[in-house]
């Protein structure tokens, strides 16, 4: 029970999904099962939920806390883009997207996500994968790096870091590539660990976060009935973009040929979606105080019309 992921931005999930008894959803990243349980709850007597998880460990915790509402769900593992993107069209009420890393793979130092404990480079949200954070670390070219670190970590001192990291190879331990970043800063202490970005950056790189990301926002809004709703919580300026441009493309009532938005080329064209809220969801104060990881969590949910 203590390897359960606490859910984040719980209450306001159930209150802008609105789930309802009969309804059909879809926990795209279901992890240890927090969301998901709380969706057939409400939904009882006979919602019907998918859940979808590329980490085996979190899945077997997802089972155990979904055991009261056996025959009510099904768990699949797998990436939510690939599999949302081989499910037939259906009439899907909600669809989850809870991205980012979750305490049960950050309290793992075997499994390479944290700076706060010693381990490998590794940061496979799925095992099975081939390439690690080790391989990246380890084989990839300066400006690779340098483009890693800058793009996805956005890393004031991506080039410094890329060079450092180039002449301490080879690099095994988290610790060891911490400690090669704070070496770089020159301090260890301030509201952010120096390797916060690099951290973030490999870990996207390695388990190509946004691109599932992008795939996963049109297979999932492929799913969604009429009035369904798409609601993603992000823990970054990256993967928040990716969801705001993906939303404003279906409130827009127009169209741009070849993609540039020229006002006297804009063509008429029916509005697909709606924000439900104008603004991003983030936690209360009391969130905060039970949870602190919640502290960069965004919530938006998109209706589709």
């Amino acid at each position: 029970m203590e390897d359960w992921h606490r859910p984040v931005l719980l209450a306001e999930v159930l209150a802008l999904l609105a789930p309802r008894p009969g309804g059909r959803f879809v926990d795209a990243t279901v992890g240890t099962g927090g969301h998901a349980r709380a969706l057939l709850e409400a939904s009882g007597p006979d919602g019907w939920l998918l859940g979808i998880d590329r980490d085996p460990e979190a899945l077997v915790l997802a089972a155990e806390r979904l055991r009261p509402f056996a025959g009510r769900y099904e768990l699949r593992r797998g990436n939510y883009a690939d599999v949302m993107e081989a499910l037939e069209f259906s009439q899907w009420d909600a669809v989850l997207l809870d991205l980012g890393v979750s305490s049960l793979q950050l309290n793992r130092p075997e499994r390479g996500f944290s700076f706060q404990a010693d381990g490998p480079l590794d940061m496979r949200m799925d095992p099975n994968q081939r390439l690690t954070a080790a391989d990246l670390v380890n084989t990839a070219g300066e400006e690779d790096l340098v483009r890693w670190f800058r793009d996805y970590g956005q890393e004031p001192r991506a080039r410094s870091i890329a060079r450092a990291v180039v002449r301490a190879r080879p690099l095994a331990s988290t610790w060891q590539l911490a400690h090669l970043v704070c070496r770089v800063y020159g301090r260890t202490g301030g509201r952010r660990h120096p390797a916060t970005r690099v951290f973030q950056a490999l870990r996207i790189v390695v388990n190509d976060e946004l691109g599932a990301l992008e795939r996963g926002l049109h297979a999932a809004w492929r799913l969604l009935r009429p009035g369904g709703r798409l609601a993603v919580i992000t823990f970054h300026s990256l993967e928040a973009r990716l969801v705001k441009d993906f939303g404003r493309d279906r409130v827009r009532s127009y169209e741009c040929p070849g993609g540039v938005d020229v006002p006297e080329l804009r063509r008429p064209r029916s509005t697909e979606g709606r924000w439900v809220t104008s603004k991003a969801i983030r936690p209360s104060a009391t969130e905060l105080r039970n949870n602190p990881r919640s502290r960069s969590a965004q919530l938006r949910v998109l209706e589709k019309l």
